[in-house]
């Protein structure tokens, strides 16, 4: 009779490598969620350096945090890293992908909005 240890740990290295496979496939594979936002400059700030080797708020100068929502109309709040000040304002499409955040973001003009977010916003 197979002890429980040789039973239980085949299982485990199996359930890991499932994990380990997911969190790659929903980091790097296809493309990410879009959300909608308009800019207000008095929600970005200065990113600081923790003077550490590692930034994990980014690179970039400014960040925003931001209320979005989805193409249902879905509100989610998200942050996103930018080289500028961005116009006051200002529609952005952002592409958000899990545990990566914020892939990809561009200026949109209010009628390229979905319905659902248009009438959330003023033109």
């Amino acid at each position: 009779m197979k002890s429980p240890a040789k039973i239980i740990g085949p299982i485990l290295a199996v359930l890991l490598a499932a994990g380990v496979l997911f969190a790659l496939y929903a980091c790097f594979a296809g493309k990410g969620e879009l959300y909608y936002a308009q800019i207000d400059n008095s929600r970005v700030k200065p990113t600081e350096s923790s003077g550490g080797v590692v930034n994990f708020e980014g690179s970039l100068p400014y960040t925003y945090t931001l209320p979005a929502c989805d193409e249902k109309g879905r509100e989610k709040e998200i942050s996103f890293g930018a080289s500028r000040e961005l116009k006051e304002g200002a529609f952005l499409q952002l592409e958000v992908v899990p545990l990566r955040g914020v892939i990809r973001w561009e200026e949109v003009a209010y009628n390229e909005l979905p319905p659902a977010v248009r009438s959330r916003y003023a033109p």
